[in-house]
């Protein structure tokens, strides 16, 4: 493919000659250049907002000319992963494949009758028993007490920290990290993170105008050194890590590293973002963050990989009481509250022990997917865990990630490459698998294969 700024001088010179709408005069010039073999197969298109500015037109009209080529069978475009060529010339078009959506790191979805039965019947009760409006009027930040006590009932065995502590029943994790975000660092102020994180955190820090520092790390989470010497060169607010079955290579911070990194938060006085919704997952986690360095550690846990993506319920174990008063006061001026309906659903679900249901159906099916995956990939390089839902696979030097990641989708297969993960520092060439959703077991097998197939053939340039 040819260098972008000539791209888009080519695509100006059609634009400034052509007397349609600028929309078709892109899709067709899209065509034009597949026939002529410039665009070739797995080639990625410039982003939308990228090609907008370089033709200047707005980004609607961009759009839409990608909405226009991907009609006519010349381009796929999945939002988070880019637009790319999926055939070598106009003769080749073929009928648009159902998309399997691999992207979004969802747990796997229970199927068993004795299980969906239990569900439905706790939502049912949550709507019929008492006051129906209490479930649909405004309720103070934080949950009821009995929300508040479900809560700390499932935070048992991950972080025992949290008793006698207030537990925040929170509107999901998302919104629970950007809130303590822009309320432990704030727009202009720096964060240590993972140098390979939760793409989150990037889109976050991006919005509240917070600096994100990467920091490296090994097999056993990241080097204390390097977090030692980011906080002597820089005024770093807080610590944000994923430490447990970390998205998205699955890694464990290990006991041993855990510990040094806590001496050096509090030699630094650093508070500590602990995003913490995978530990349940594992039948014997480490010790968390938390529970090492209560007083400075903001402990977030939820429901959305350990029973129900839609569940949007979070829990929260701030270090004090006064600071568990205070963010929930940052946090109700931009969330108001859980949704009540959603909160007591939760509750429902934990004090009746189909959480825990969903929980070990979860573990079961994860496991069996893991098994399922290291069956088809294993002679590849791929990190996992075994309780996992999700795997990080580094490429063949034969692939770069786009070049991979493009031609899955043009087979119908969205996956998430490392760059959307990076910090900073070199990007590894690797890319993110879930094994969840609603995939079963036969559809994944058969979407693994291709996978797998794919990583044994060439990219269409090689």
């Amino acid at each position: 493919m040819r260098s972008r700024s000539t791209l888009l001088e080519d695509w100006n010179k059609v634009l400034s000659s052509c007397d349609k709408p600028a929309y078709l005069a892109i899709a067709e010039a899209i065509e034009l250049e597949i026939q002529r073999g410039v665009l070739q197969l797995d080639d990625r298109l410039p982003p939308i907002r990228e090609l907008a500015k370089g033709l200047n037109l707005d980004y609607t009209t961009v759009a839409r000319a990608y909405q226009e080529a991907q009609h006519r069978g010349l381009i796929t475009s999945k939002a988070g992963v880019g637009s790319y060529v999926r055939i070598r010339n106009s003769n080749q078009l073929e009928a648009e494949p159902t998309l399997i959506e691999m992207t979004m790191n969802m747990a796997p979805e229970p199927q068993e009758p004795e299980l969906l039965a239990r569900m439905r019947h706790g939502a049912r009760h949550v709507t019929e028993q008492g006051n129906f409006h209490r479930l649909t009027r405004y309720q103070d930040f934080g949950g009821t007490e009995d929300d508040q006590q479900a809560a700390a009932v499932w935070l048992n065995g991950v972080s025992p920290h949290h008793k006698g502590r207030t537990v925040l029943v929170t509107p999901g994790i998302q919104a629970t990290l950007a809130g303590l975000m822009n309320g432990l660092v704030g727009a202009g102020n720096t964060l240590c993170a993972e140098a390979i994180t939760y793409p989150g955190v990037k889109a976050m820090a991006g919005l509240l105008g917070i600096r994100t520092l990467g920091i490296p790390g090994d097999a056993q989470g990241i080097l204390p050194d390097a977090l030692e010497a980011h906080c002597r060169i820089n005024k770093v607010r807080a610590l944000y890590l994923n430490p447990t079955i970390q998205n998205p290579t699955t890694r464990t911070i290990s006991e041993t590293r855990r510990r040094e990194i806590v001496e050096v938060a509090r030699y630094f006085g650093l508070k500590i973002i602990e995003d913490d919704p995978y530990s349940k997952l594992m039948h014997n986690p480490p010790t968390s963050l938390a529970s090492l360095a209560p007083e400075l550690t903001y402990y977030v846990n939820g429901l959305s990989k350990t029973c129900s993506a839609g569940l949007r319920i979070a829990f929260l174990v701030c270090p004090t009481e006064l600071e568990s008063k205070r963010i929930a006061s940052s946090l109700r001026a931009t969330q108001i509250m859980a949704s009540p309906m959603c909160s007591a659903l939760a509750t429902q679900w934990i004090l009746d022990g189909t959480a825990q249901m969903c929980l070990d159906n979860i573990r079961l099916m994860s496991q069996r997917r893991q098994l399922i995956a290291r069956r088809i990939l294993g002679d590849f390089k791929i990190e996992t865990n075994p309780e996992a839902f999700h795997l990080w696979l580094n490429l063949p030097s034969a692939w770069s990630q786009s070049a991979f990641c493009g031609r899955l989708l043009n087979r119908g297969i969205a996956i998430a490459s490392a760059d959307m993960f990076c910090l900073e520092g070199a990007t590894p060439n690797a890319v993110r698998l879930s094994l969840g959703g609603n995939l079963n077991d036969e559809r994944l097998e058969h979407t693994l294969r291709i996978v797998a197939e794919t990583l044994n053939s060439y990219p269409a340039n090689h």
